[in-house]
């Protein structure tokens, strides 16, 4: 395991190295959260070179600023690629961070063997799918895992906006069904968010593959930790 703060302009990204194999990134959801992931890396450590991260602002990781757009979010993540020596790797988000990780797929498509989202929110900010996961939550809430560090609410607003801001570009639907890269969409049947824009977006990508995990709930390795490792695993080994 190796810890390693990698400087980028204005701030200071703490990153962390487990294991050795076939290189991934971790990209935790939020936005405006530390990293939470490392149960997820356990799952794939013994045959990847896992590298994980806390965004500038959150965590472990500084920020001379306050709030930043998309575009930055990016630019550390290639940044954090090149700084580790890696050519390609495969990028698995959670939540907001597998929004994330489409977005990356799009704009640093050379940097990616495959594409992985769990439990995503899709290219979306419809008010029937809010309703439902407000009523949702209320009605049923869900198991969280507990966070090293508060969230930074400040870079979540910003990101939130940023993020609203790009999903309105009228190309980007038709960018990302000419995506030419092998993606996983791994989504919970129990989870308080609806699934349908997840399957659109699964539906674009010609290689692409939607996994719905029985009983499992947002936070899929709280509820179904070992059937997650084995599809994770079946992905990724493609790539050795």
């Amino acid at each position: 395991m190796v810890e390693k703060f990698i400087e980028v302009e204005n701030a200071m990204l703490w990153t962390k190295k487990r294991g050795d194999g076939i290189p991934v990134i971790l990209i935790s959801g939020g936005p405006g959260t530390c990293n939470y992931l490392e149960p997820l890396s356990t799952l794939i450590e013994n045959f990847c070179k896992v590298i994980m991260f806390d965004p500038r602002g959150c965590g472990r990781s500084t920020y001379d600023g306050e709030g930043y757009d998309l575009k930055i979010c990016l630019q550390d993540i290639e940044r954090i690629r090149c700084e580790y020596g890696i050519e390609k790797w495969v990028v698995i988000g959670h939540s907001w961070g597998a929004d994330l990780g489409l977005a990356y797929s799009l704009i640093y498509s050379h940097s990616i063997l495959g594409y992985v989202s769990i439990s995503g929110t899709g290219i979306q900010n419809d008010r029937d799918w809010k309703n439902a996961y407000n009523r949702n939550k209320a009605e049923m809430g869900e198991v969280i895992p507990d966070f090293e560090y508060e969230d930074n609410k400040i870079v979540h607003r910003s990101l939130i906006d940023s993020w609203r801001h790009y999903i309105k570009n009228p190309n980007l639907l038709k960018d990302i069904s000419h995506l030419e890269l092998p993606s996983l969409f791994i989504y919970a049947e129990n989870d308080i968010r609806p699934s349908w824009s997840i399957k659109q977006i699964s539906n674009l990508i010609n290689i692409s593959k939607y996994i719905e995990l029985k009983g499992a709930e947002h936070y899929i390795w709280l509820t179904k930790q070992n059937k997650l490792g084995e599809v994770l695993g079946d992905f990724i080994k493609k790539f050795k």
